[in-house]
């Protein structure tokens, strides 16, 4: 690992933010207020190949890591354009597909992964089982006409509106032992039995959030990715990278709003003199930079593992990327707006609006207690005081 990044990461961040920056906040937020999607900014995005940094190159996607998909989602986030599902479609679906994959089914997604043109959501929460995956009560069983049989409900999954499929969590029985193991199936959002339905939030974003409902959905017995017995392993393989991604767009966010607050704060006179020039605002301003690059460089250690093959030691980081670059672009967003004042309010400046974005970003995809219960028994070695289930 070293700390500079290279001449094509450089470049494939400047490329990324001059597109992001073509369409710009006022589109994004536009888009959020009234119920639309970010489908133009997407499909573009896919056509320039960004969305498929890190599908392998056989496949017609960059052949990079998940290092590069970072890079991208921070670029669009820092420059006020969100792409919330990249840490879903190509971070979570794609990695697990591109790992676990028959060769039929890579044939078959990856290559519109690394387009763009078809987009996958992941449904893991449940409304009895948020954290604990071992709590999981959505079901798959062996069709006795082959293939297999799914039923459960999910919650707060993100996307499935726009979404031409679905992974889903559930759990298939052991053909050896017989007891229930986590397995992933792919669901096509068509699917007979496949009902979903919007949660109303108090949140303004593109991306909504839906529950599931499955009843006697069947599927051929392709759908299932990766063995039917195989455990754990293979869910939690694609979440390392949605906790690395998650980090990637909690940083984005924080430079949006650090920005603003810093050229505000330079322009903005009321005693003669700008209003950064005054340490009360300066130096809050400055801790922010101070802890925006310290999460920075977690993350960027939390994918250097995950790409050198290294899981357990990216289980660590990419938890602790997550937890620091999430708090920082919480402080980030509530000291822009305090730098503004009453203009950190209005809709024209496009930051009290994150302030659900960036809560949202702290409980999601794992929230801030799990991660110090991950690091407290994982990295202290503490005894653990609450059910298996986060992962690595």
């Amino acid at each position: 690992m070293t700390f500079t990044e290279s001449d094509e990461r450089i470049a494939l961040r400047k490329a990324v933010s001059g597109l992001a920056r073509s369409y710009g906040p006022e589109y994004y937020f536009s888009r959020a207020r009234s119920g639309g999607h970010t489908t133009e900014l997407w499909d573009e995005a896919g056509r320039l190949g960004y969305l498929g940094v890190a599908v392998p190159e056989e496949y017609g996607g960059g052949g990079g890591g998940i290092s590069d998909l970072a890079a991208v989602c921070e670029e669009l986030c820092a420059a006020g354009a969100p792409l919330l599902l990249m840490l879903v479609s190509p971070a979570i679906c794609a990695t697990v597909i591109a790992r676990y994959g028959t060769d039929e089914q890579k044939n078959a997604w990856l290559p519109r992964f690394a387009t763009g043109e078809v987009l996958m959501s992941f449904a893991i929460t449940e409304p009895e089982a948020g954290s604990n995956s071992h709590r999981l009560t959505t079901t798959a069983r062996r069709d006795p006409n082959g293939g297999w049989v799914l039923n459960g409900r999910k919650v707060f999954i993100s996307g499935v509106d726009e979404a031409d499929a679905v992974m889903i969590v559930g759990r298939g029985e052991d053909a050896r032992t017989g007891k229930l193991r986590p397995a992933l199936f792919i669901v096509p959002t068509d699917a007979p039995g496949f009902e979903y339905r919007p949660i109303p939030m108090d949140l303004v974003a593109v991306e909504r959030q839906f529950g599931l409902f499955l009843d006697d959905v069947r599927l051929p017995a392709d759908a299932l990715v990766g063995a039917e017995d195989a455990d754990i392993a293979e869910m939690f393989a694609g979440l390392n990278p949605e906790r690395i991604m998650g980090a990637a767009f909690s940083l984005g966010i924080a430079r949006y709003a650090l920005d603003k607050a810093v050229a505000y704060a330079g322009q903005r006179s009321v005693w003669g003199v700008p209003i950064g020039a005054h340490q009360g605002l300066a130096h809050p301003l400055a801790q922010i930079k101070i802890e925006l690059e310290l999460a920075k460089l977690m993350m960027q250690k939390a994918a250097a593992l995950y790409d050198e093959g290294d899981d357990l030691g990216a289980g660590e980081a990419a938890n602790m990327a997550k937890y620091a670059a999430a708090e920082v672009a919480v402080r980030a967003v509530d000291q822009a707006i305090q730098v503004h004042g009453g203009n950190g309010m209005a809709s024209e400046y496009g930051l009290a609006v994150l302030l659900g974005v960036v809560r949202a970003i702290r409980i999601a995809p794992i929230s801030r207690e799990m991660v110090l219960n991950f690091v407290a028994q994982h990295s202290l070695g503490l005894p653990k005081s609450y059910g298996a289930g986060t992962g690595a």
